[in-house]
């Protein structure tokens, strides 16, 4: 282009009114890079809502299979002490590592519980904040789209719309973070 075209081109927009889009144009790109980096904040809520229910789920494992050795020794214990045996003094040792090791293991299971619990009640947290960010995703996309009809249209209601669900969307991710 030439810069007499340049010129008349710029003459001949704003001839037709055509600078305020300038602004609407501007305003919806700040509204799409909104979008994008809430959709990552509720992406990195998910994900850390399922490493929390995975961790969640071993400290379960953890716990059950802590409590199983337990039960399967101190059955072993009763058993030997049920049984006649011909060196006493070994079994009492026996007996006495048995109810040693029940006893570290017994006082553990409370620890994995409540470690379990406390993944658990993470899991909730994210879950809540992603269920936010996406809440703020969605009106901050009809917000993008009714800004753009605004562009073919040329009706600032659409725009006024637009921004207003932007705000909507705004506050909704921003609570995401009062959540604890």
């Amino acid at each position: 282009m030439e810069p007499t075209e340049i010129t008349e081109f710029s003459n001949q927009m704003k001839e037709a009114h055509e600078s305020p889009l300038t602004h609407i144009s501007l305003a919806i790109s700040i509204l799409a890079v909104l979008v994008a980096m809430v959709t990552v904040l509720g992406h990195r809520s998910h994900t850390e809502a399922v490493l929390m229910q995975s961790r969640a789920g071993d400290q379960w494992a953890e716990y059950q299979s802590r409590k199983l050795r337990a039960e399967n020794l101190q059955v072993t214990s009763d058993l030997l002490t049920l049984q006649p045996v011909d060196d006493k003094i070994a079994a009492k040792k026996r007996l006495d590592d048995y109810h040693t090791k029940i006893t570290k293991w017994t006082a553990q299971l409370d620890g994995d519980q409540a470690k379990a619990k406390e993944f658990e009640s993470k899991v909730e947290v994210e879950e809540a904040h992603a269920a936010r960010y996406d809440l703020g995703e969605a009106f901050l996309q009809i917000a993008v789209v009714l800004c753009s009809v605004t562009l073919l249209t040329r009706r600032t209601a659409y725009f006024i719309f637009g921004l207003s669900l932007a705000a909507v969307g705004l506050v909704a991710s921003a609570s995401a973070l009062f959540i604890h």
